[in-house]
C-alpha cells in the first residue's frame, strides 16, 4: 500500500515541468490529483493527459488560497509553484523582485500550508506535505540572493511545520533540486562559465531530469516514508555534499 487512498493531493506549479513530472508520477502510483498552476492551457492539456482536476487560485492572495483550499478535503500537499526571480548581487538586487520571489516561493507556500493543514487536521486522517525547494538553500550560489533567500525561509516553514503538525500525523518534508535543465534555466546555466565550473564541482557532473525530482517527492508522500518528517533531502548529484 502506498497510502495514495487516503485523499487527493494537491500539486501547486503544476504547469511547469517539475510540477506537471510530480502530477505525473502521481496519477501513475494511483493518487488523485488535483493541479493548481498560472498556465490554463498548461494544466488543460495535463489534465487532459493524466484525469487529474484542476483548482485555479493565486498563490499571492491569501483570499484566494482560502476560498480554494478552506472546504477541500486533502491527503497530500505538493508546493511546487515557485518563481525564479532574477540573477543579481546583493548590491544590484531589485528589492521590488526580492518581494515577489519571497511572497510566492515562502509567504505562497504556507499560506497553501496554513489552509491545507487546517483541512488534514480536521479531517483526521493525518497526511504529507513536501516543498519543493532547491540547492540555493543549501549553499551560496552566486547571483541567488533572492532566490536562496526565499527557499531557506521555505525550508524553515518545513521544520516548523513538521514540528507543529506532527501531532496530528501530518509530515513535512522538502527536496532541494540541483537544476533542472529547461529552455527557461538555460539562458542562464547554459552559458560555458557557469555550466562548467558547476558541473566540475558536482560528483555527479550532470544535470538532473524533472522526472528525478518528482520520484522522491512520491516517495516522501507515501506511506514508504511513514517515518520521514522535518527533512531537506537534497537531490543534487552530491552538490551540496562537496
Amino acid at each position: 500500500m502506498n497510502g495514495f487512498d487516503k485523499g487527493p493531493i494537491l500539486v501547486t506549479g503544476a504547469s511547469g515541468g517539475i510540477g506537471g513530472a510530480t502530477v505525473r508520477h502521481l496519477v501513475k502510483a494511483g493518487a488523485k490529483v488535483i493541479a493548481n498552476g498560472r498556465n490554463g492551457e498548461a494544466l488543460d492539456a495535463l489534465s487532459k493527459e493524466t484525469g487529474c482536476d484542476t483548482l485555479a487560485f493565486d498563490l499571492e492572495s491569501e483570499d484566494e488560497v482560502r476560498g480554494a483550499l478552506e472546504n477541500l478535503d486533502l491527503y497530500g500537499v505538493v508546493n511546487c509553484g515557485g518563481f525564479g526571480g532574477e540573477i543579481a548581487t546583493p548590491m544590484e538586487t531589485d528589492i521590488s523582485v526580492f518581494d515577489k520571489v519571497i511572497s510566492i516561493n515562502a509567504r505562497g507556500a504556507l499560506l497553501v500550508t496554513k489552509y491545507a493543514s487546517q483541512s488534514m487536521v480536521r479531517l483526521g486522517k493525518g497526511g504529507a506535505i513536501v516543498n519543493v525547494s532547491s540547492q540555493a538553500s543549501l549553499v551560496g550560489l552566486r547571483g541567488h540572493i533572492s532566490y536562496g533567500s526565499s527557499k531557506a525561509a521555505l525550508d524553515n516553514i518545513t521544520r516548523v511545520s513538521a514540528l507543529e503538525l506532527g501531532e496530528f500525523g501530518i509530515r513535512v518534508n522538502s527536496v532541494n533540486p540541483t537544476v533542472v535543465m529547461t529552455p527557461m534555466s538555460a539562458w542562464y546555466w547554459g552559458r560555458p562559465e557557469v555550466q562548467g565550473p558547476f558541473l566540475d564541482t558536482m560528483p555527479l557532473h550532470r544535470w538532473a531530469t524533472e522526472d528525478e525530482i518528482a520520484a522522491p517527492i512520491v516517495f516522501l508522500l507515501s506511506d514508504g516514508a511513514s517515518m520521514i518528517s522535518g527533512v531537506t533531502l537534497p537531490i543534487d548529484g552530491g552538490f551540496s555534499a562537496v
